[in-house]
């Protein structure tokens, strides 16, 4: 359900005014010709601010999105077919957290069949801002309510690995877009280990249908599969067949072993969406750090 106020992306380029972006407004080819781009972020009175240039509060960031994303491809006249409570409804922020234990692993979760949106899709528990909070705040609040671990009395360290730039459905051949964001990913450390954090794992079962503590090494895997290609994993040095993931039913736990190509998978290009872990979420790992950086540190120009 959506919160009485959302918070919106607001833009400004060479010291303009504030504008609310629009719905169908690319907002990595705002700043760049490229599906990349260098920016600034930060949150403003309920707004989340991104610029050129940088700004009280603001940190630098890396604003992404994918070559296959509706908003960029979108042309006038499917614009113009998009009802109009989508159009007017601007773009959204969307918080995800990438929690690394101290033993290195990430967490991510597995959305139910029954959400609306990236339905059977791995990704970083994470969610829509609330009016009145910061990003750590939303992110920390996310985690509590998917997966019951509560981190918000630790002030664990944390930093902002990246803006990702998000629409479903992801692809224009399976329909005009209904929702377009702007994901900030925060990466946090916890100085437990993943197994004391399993014991603490209780995900919300509307939400979550299962969790995994990914390898680093698993991740890089990840990150490396390209979209478009298939890679089953096989004959990978150093690579397991099938990684263990944590599946919910109920008010129950189970093991299960999943064939480390479903992780693998990519976005297909046609026909409907496959179990795989979102384009998105294989930026945000890219963007983590390696095993033996060290551990991040809060930043001091953010919020």
């Amino acid at each position: 359900m959506e919160s009485a106020k959302r918070i919106l992306v607001y833009l400004s380029k060479e010291s303009s005014l504030l504008q609310c972006a629009r719905f169908v407004q690319g907002i990595t080819g705002h700043f760049s010709s490229e599906d990349t781009a260098v920016v600034n972020c930060g949150l403003d009175r309920d707004r989340f601010v991104i610029s050129d240039r940088p700004f009280s509060g603001s940190s630098g960031v890396r604003l992404q999105r994918p070559s296959f994303c509706p908003i960029k491809h979108l042309n006038p006249d499917q614009a113009a077919r998009l009802p109009e409570q989508i159009r007017l409804r601007g773009v959204d922020v969307g918080v995800a957290i990438l929690l690394q234990t101290a033993n290195k692993k990430v967490l991510l979760t597995r959305r139910t069949k029954t959400l609306s949106i990236f339905p059977n899709v791995w990704v970083p528990p994470g969610g829509h801002m609330e009016s009145g909070e910061q990003l750590l705040d939303a992110g920390l609040r996310e985690l509590q309510e998917e997966t019951g671990l509560d981190l918000r009395n630790e002030t664990p360290p944390w930093r902002i690995l990246g803006l990702w730039e998000s629409a479903f459905p992801p692809l224009l051949s399976r329909g005009l877009p209904t929702r377009h964001h702007i994901v900030t990913y925060l990466l946090v450390t916890s100085s437990k280990t993943h197994q004391e954090l399993q014991e603490k794992l209780h995900p919300a079962e509307e939400e979550v249908s299962a969790c995994v503590w990914l390898d680093p090494e698993i991740a890089e895997r990840i990150v490396a599969a390209q979209e478009g290609e298939e890679d089953s994993g096989e004959n990978l040095p150093g690579i397991p067949t099938s990684i263990q993931v944590t599946e919910v039913s109920g008010n129950s736990l189970s093991r299960r072993d999943v064939d480390v190509s479903v992780f693998l998978n990519t976005a297909p290009v046609g026909g409907e969406d496959v179990e795989r872990v979102s384009t998105g979420t294989k930026y945000a790992l890219e963007l983590c750090p390696a095993p033996e950086d060290p551990i991040c540190t809060t930043p001091q120009n953010t919020e």
